[in-house]
């Protein structure tokens, strides 16, 4: 049985860094402003005077990907099982509503040569989340990276998610929630090691 590993959530608080981003607060600022009036809201209330400024830093925040040092290490013991960092929670934005959605991610490999720093595992899903996404592409996204960087004989990511554009607007479907998946290697080709990953995720095969 492979190892099995729950991330602390606190690991989801670091603030995003935006060096080297190119956002422009002032005119956030203002097309924030120039939203919020087009939509019938009186800045002028003292308790909404400082909402334009609040709400650029917060899409900054939320579209700045977190930069981090990808290291691997020679796997000198030849583990050779299953390695699964689960619950690790993430939000992203809704590429189509600019809304939240939010869940949690659990990302495995089947290690090779060399293996991953396990906050890296965590940190890879944090990364990827800080743009305009779709749930797919995300889950994706975190698949492909891993196996491209650290070429193990198996990788899977299951993304469970809620979508506020589905909840809190449209069709209202409170408490519903979005699975994805991407596997690639022995996790794909293998249903046993597949099993064995949704199995370690608490998902059904």
């Amino acid at each position: 049985m492979g190892q099995l590993i729950d991330v602390m959530p606190a690991l989801q608080n670091e603030k995003a860094d935006p060096a080297g981003t190119a956002v422009d607060q002032v005119r956030a600022e203002l097309a924030a402003a120039d939203l919020l009036e087009a939509l019938g809201v009186d800045l002028s209330a003292a308790e909404l005077v400082d909402t334009p400024r609040r709400v650029a830093r917060m899409y900054e925040e939320l579209l700045t990907p977190q930069p981090f040092d990808p290291t691997t290490f020679v796997n000198d013991d030849g583990y050779d099982e299953m390695v699964v960092v689960r619950d690790i929670r993430f939000t992203s934005l809704c590429a189509h509503h600019m809304l939240p959605f939010s869940g949690i991610a659990h990302v495995g490999y089947l290690p090779g040569e060399r293996i991953f720093g396990l906050s890296k595992l965590a940190r890879i899903v944090t990364h990827f989340a800080r743009s305009l996404q779709v749930q797919e592409r995300l889950t994706k996204q975190v698949a492909d990276w891993l196996n491209e960087q650290l070429q193990p004989r198996g990788v899977g990511v299951v993304l469970r998610a809620e979508h506020q554009c589905m909840t809190m607007r449209g069709i209202q479907a409170v408490g519903s929630t979005t699975v994805t998946s991407t596997m690639h290697g022995l996790l794909r080709k293998n249903p046993a090691s597949r099993d064995e990953f949704l199995a370690l995720c608490g998902e059904k095969a």
